[in-house]
């Protein structure tokens, strides 16, 4: 029997495939008359890390995870807006310092999440060809139903990462 969706979770990085994913979230939301919680992952947690980052562009960075509490919060902002502009009711705006796998699913079990929504961006180790590492992360270990939001070109999900040697 399906169940319907009371908190759909949805994870946002700010990148160019965080729009297509929170409104996909926010539609669902909508039409199941869901809370929507938005959860944004980032790390380096201290001011000083956050001026390092902002200060250098090429900062390296985990796929899905922001670098530095400003700018979660930016893409978190960002978010919210695309939500309500699409009629959702946004439950919770949450910065989670923290993994984005881990992140996406502590918070879903801390709201009572019933559908999480997450995208995929693919990169092209070994490891990350079929979802995403994230994706990949989530859909494993998940308490509830996960939706995985593809880009809408194949090649608009791709990084490319150097293959591990381990």
């Amino acid at each position: 029997m399906l169940k319907d969706y009371a908190t759909v979770v949805v994870g946002t990085d700010g990148s160019d495939l965080a729009g297509p994913t929170v409104t996909r979230a926010a539609w669902i939301a909508v039409k199941e008359d869901a809370d929507l919680v938005i959860v944004c992952a980032y790390g380096g947690g201290s001011r000083r890390a956050d001026a390092k980052v902002s200060l250098t562009e090429t900062a390296p960075t985990r796929i899905g995870q922001v670098p530095g509490r400003e700018a979660a919060a930016l893409a978190v902002s960002h978010a919210k807006d695309i939500a309500i502009a699409a009629g959702a009711r946004v439950k919770a705006a949450l910065l989670v310092e923290a993994e984005p796998a881990q992140a996406l699913l502590s918070s879903s079990k801390a709201h009572l999440g019933s559908l999480i929504v997450i995208g995929a961006i693919r990169d092209r180790s070994i490891a990350g060809r079929l979802l995403g590492d994230v994706a990949s992360a989530v859909v494993r270990r998940a308490h509830c139903d996960v939706l995985v939001i593809r880009p809408a070109n194949t090649d608009e999900g791709d990084q490319v990462r150097p293959e591990s040697s381990s």
